[in-house]
C-alpha cells in the first residue's frame, strides 16, 4: 500500500475545561474555612457581589429527611436567589450607608470635663488589653543578645534558633549545619554549648536523651546510674524494670526514685511557646432525629456563604459607562458574580445529596453505634445518586457531619469490607477495629493475644486473619499482648514502689 498525503475531515468530541467549570470543581472540594476565604477574596474583587442581609438568615435552609418516611430535597434554586437580588434594588450605595449626623453629648456627662473626647464603642478594642504570648524565637533571641560575646556568635546563634522545631530540639546534623551556615565545626560547637545554657532548660538538644541529660545536669543529678538510665530509654518505654536494674546497677527503691525524677522533667521544653494554632471545625451537615423515626439532614447555615448579585447597582453603573472597556468589564464582572452564586448553590445541593445518601446507607450507625457501621465505597454512593465517583470524592473531602454521636468527617463512613465467617453480610473494617479495642479494654486477668482475638471474632461471625488484627491494633496504638502483660506487672511493681517510698518518708519524718 503506497503512502500518500491527502486532506481528510474527521469529527470528534472532546471535553473542554472552561474557567467556570474549573471554578465549580474547585469550590466543591474546598472546606468551609477555605470557602469563606475564597468568598472574601471575591467580595473584594467583584463590586457586584454583596452578602445577603442577616434578616434573611431565617429563611428556609436546604434540608432533607431520610428514614421510614419519604425522602425530600427542598433547596431554593438560582431563580429564588435572583429574585432576592432584585429586592435589594432601590438606592445607591452612598445613600445606603449615609447616616444622620448625631448631636454631641453634653460635657457635664463626662467626669474629666468638656476637654476630654469621649471614646466611642467602635474604638474600644478588647484585644488591646490581652497580653501577647512570647514566642520561643523571641525568648531565646533576647537571651542571646545579652550573653553573646561578639557579633559573629550572635549571628550564628540567631541562625541556630531558627533551626529549632516546635519542641525545642535541634534535629539537623551539626556537620551539615556548619557547612550550610559557613561556620567551622569548632565554632558551631562552642555556640551550641552557649545556647544549651538558655532557658527553658533542655533546648537545642539533639534527641530526648540529651534533653533530659541537660535538665538533670542542671539539678546536679546526672550520676553514672542516671546516665545508664538515659542510655536505655527504650527499656523505660517497655517497662522492662528487671533489665533497667541490671544495666543501672541499682535496687528497686533506687530505680523507683530515678524513674520519678525522670517523670518530673520536661521532654518538650519548647512546647510552652508558640502553641499550635487551633482550627475550629465547622460542620457542613447537621443530622438530627426526625419525628417519623428517620433522620433530618440540614446544611449548616454558618458554613454556607450567602451571596447576592446587586443587579440594581449593575444597571445604574452600566447606564453611566461610556467606554467599551468599561462596559466589557462590567459585563464580565456580572457574569462572574452570577456564575459564583449559581456554583455555590449547586455545591450546597451536591453536598446535601451525598450526605443524605450516606445517612441512608449508614442508618444502623446513627441508630445503634459504630458496631453497626456497614462497608461502603464511593461507587455505591455515586451509583445511588447518579453522580461520578470523582464528584463524590471531592464532596467528602474536608467536609464534616455533626450527629448525635459526635462530629465525623464524611470519609469516615467509607470503610472496606471484611467477609463474614458464615458467608453472610460483610462487616465494616471500622466496626471490626472498634470490636478489637472493646475486647482489649475488657481484658481482666488474662491478656488476649492476637490469635485469641482472631478466635473470638470468628465466634462472632467475622472472618479475619491474625496479621489484620495486628495491623488494626498497631493503627490504634495498642501494644502487643507481651507489652500489655509487662505493663500490668510494671503497674503492680510501681504500686509496691510507692508503698516502699511512703514507708521511707514516714520513717524519716518520725522523731
Amino acid at each position: 500500500m503506497a503512502l500518500s498525503l491527502r486532506p481528510e475531515l474527521r469529527t470528534s468530541q472532546t471535553l473542554v475545561m472552561t474557567p467556570q467549570l474549573m471554578q465549580a470543581i474547585k469550590l466543591l472540594q474546598l472546606s468551609s474555612l477555605e470557602l469563606s476565604a475564597f468568598v472574601e477574596e471575591e467580595l473584594e474583587r467583584n463590586p457586584l457581589l454583596e452578602r445577603e442581609d442577616t434578616s434573611d438568615r431565617d429563611a428556609p435552609q436546604p434540608e432533607a429527611e431520610t428514614g421510614s418516611g419519604s425522602s425530600e430535597l427542598e433547596i431554593s434554586g438560582p431563580e429564588a436567589i435572583a429574585e432576592a437580588a432584585d429586592v435589594s434594588a432601590g438606592h445607591d450605595r452612598d445613600e445606603e450607608h449615609a447616616l444622620p449626623e448625631q448631636p454631641a453629648p453634653p460635657a457635664e456627662n463626662w467626669a474629666d470635663g468638656p476637654s476630654r473626647t469621649p471614646m466611642r464603642a467602635d474604638d474600644y478594642n478588647l484585644e488591646a488589653f490581652v497580653a501577647g504570648r512570647t514566642s520561643l524565637y523571641d525568648h531565646l533571641s533576647e537571651q542571646l543578645g545579652i550573653v553573646a560575646p561578639d557579633q559573629a556568635t550572635r549571628m550564628l546563634g540567631a541562625q541556630l534558633i531558627g533551626e529549632l522545631d516546635e519542641a525545642g530540639y535541634l534535629r539537623a546534623d551539626p556537620a551539615e549545619l556548619a557547612a550550610r551556615l559557613g561556620a567551622s565545626p569548632a565554632r558551631l560547637e562552642d555556640t551550641l554549648k552557649l545556647l544549651k545554657t538558655f532557658e527553658p532548660t533542655g533546648v537545642f538538644a539533639h534527641d530526648l536523651s540529651e534533653c533530659l541529660a541537660i535538665q538533670l545536669a542542671e539539678k546536679n543529678r546526672l550520676d553514672p546510674a542516671m546516665e545508664a538510665l538515659l542510655a536505655n530509654l527504650e527499656l523505660v518505654a517497655k517497662r522492662d524494670f528487671a533489665g533497667l536494674r541490671e544495666r543501672c546497677g541499682v535496687d528497686d527503691a533506687d530505680l523507683s526514685d530515678m524513674l520519678a525524677e525522670l517523670r518530673a522533667l520536661n521532654p518538650k521544653p519548647g512546647a510552652d511557646f508558640d502553641p499550635p494554632a487551633v482550627h475550629t471545625i465547622i460542620p457542613d451537615i447537621l443530622v438530627t432525629p426526625a419525628h417519623d423515626g428517620g433522620w433530618r439532614i440540614d446544611l449548616n447555615a454558618d458554613a454556607l456563604p450567602r451571596l447576592l448579585v446587586n443587579q440594581s447597582y449593575y444597571a445604574t453603573v452600566s447606564k453611566s459607562a461610556r467606554k467599551d472597556t468599561d462596559k466589557a468589564f462590567l459585563s464580565e464582572r456580572f457574569q462572574t458574580a452570577r456564575w459564583l452564586v449559581d456554583s455555590l448553590d449547586r455545591r450546597a445541593r451536591t453536598i446535601l445529596k451525598v450526605a443524605t445518601e450516606i445517612v441512608r446507607q449508614q442508618d444502623g450507625f446513627f441508630a445503634k453505634g459504630v458496631e453497626h457501621l456497614r462497608p461502603l465505597n464511593l461507587k455505591a454512593v455515586a451509583d445511588a445518586i447518579n453522580m461520578h465517583e470523582s464528584t463524590v470524592s471531592r464532596v467528602t473531602s474536608n467536609k464534616y457531619m455533626a450527629t448525635t454521636r459526635g462530629l465525623f468527617e464524611l470519609k469516615y463512613f467509607f470503610t472496606s469490607a471484611i467477609p463474614a465467617a458464615d458467608g453472610g453480610t460483610a462487616h465494616s473494617a471500622e466496626a471490626v477495629r472498634h470490636r478489637i479495642k472493646a475486647l482489649i479494654d475488657a481484658e481482666a486477668d488474662q491478656v488476649l493475644s492476637d490469635d485469641a482475638i482472631v478466635g473470638l471474632l470468628r465466634q462472632s461471625g467475622i472472618d479475619i486473619a491474625r496479621r489484620t488484627v495486628a495491623k488494626y491494633r498497631e493503627a490504634m496504638r495498642i501494644p502487643s499482648s507481651v507489652d500489655r502483660r509487662r505493663q500490668r506487672k510494671a503497674g503492680a511493681w510501681e504500686a509496691r514502689g510507692d508503698v516502699h517510698r511512703a514507708a521511707i518518708d514516714s520513717a524519716m519524718a518520725a522523731p
